[in-house]
């Protein structure tokens, strides 16, 4: 078994010890939801709402453990299994980070998601941008177009320029912090933007390569 999974496994452990040292502290109705101006609209009861996060985190780790074992391009993923481990065990960090501060805002302790959010989202683009730049093609991780798909060539190009502009959007995100009810803006659009780009990029790079360019 690698060493990240003792890791992720760690985690998500520590998730559900939370839940439960937080459960007889809290209120009968706790906040687990908030808008994009970072004011709470939901609330859920306490015990099943205190372990919707350590259930998600749990369910996303076994995902994330099944994947590469699936995936019908095994030799191709292994050679960047390094850079998917660390994908893994920074998502994992992020779902208890998001937990924990869900339960001390619950607690009283009002710690701002207008300051945690982008920061954690930012690391995690940036990170998906390493990510992007050392993958080579498989069925699960990365941008999956026809066009990345049907070649080597096309993947590897469009994963080079997606990686930057993962990069970039999460370097955006961080400015988050200082935008307040904007931030959400400052998360979502560049993503979307490299989302329909780099899908447009894909495609005509497959035709430049069917054009012998």
């Amino acid at each position: 078994m690698r060493f990240v999974w003792f890791f992720v496994s760690g985690v998500v452990l520590l998730s559900f010890a939370a839940s439960l040292y937080a459960l007889p502290r809290l209120p009968d109705r706790i906040a687990s939801h908030w808008n994009a101006a970072w004011e709470v609209d939901g609330y859920v009861p306490k015990t099943p709402g205190v372990f919707l996060v350590p259930l998600i985190s749990a369910a996303i780790a076994v995902l994330f453990a099944v994947i590469p074992a699936v995936d019908p391009m095994k030799a191709n993923f292994e050679s960047f299994r390094r850079y998917y481990d660390g994908f893994v065990a920074l998502m994992v960090l992020f779902m208890l980070g998001i937990h924990v501060q869900t339960l001390l805002w619950n607690l009283g302790f009002r710690v701002g998601f207008n300051f945690t959010m982008p920061v954690g989202l930012g690391v995690l683009f940036y990170y998906v941008g390493v990510l992007c730049e050392h993958s080579k093609r498989n069925w699960f991780v990365g941008i999956r177009t026809p066009w990345t798909m049907s070649s080597d060539r096309v993947w590897d190009r469009t994963h080079r320029v997606g990686g930057r502009l993962f990069k970039v959007s999460g370097l955006v995100a961080f400015a988050g912090v200082l935008a307040g009810e904007y931030a959400f803006y400052l998360i979502i659009v560049p993503v979307v933007l490299t989302a329909a780009y780099t899908t447009v990029y894909s495609y005509l790079e497959f035709r430049r390569e069917a054009r012998g360019l």
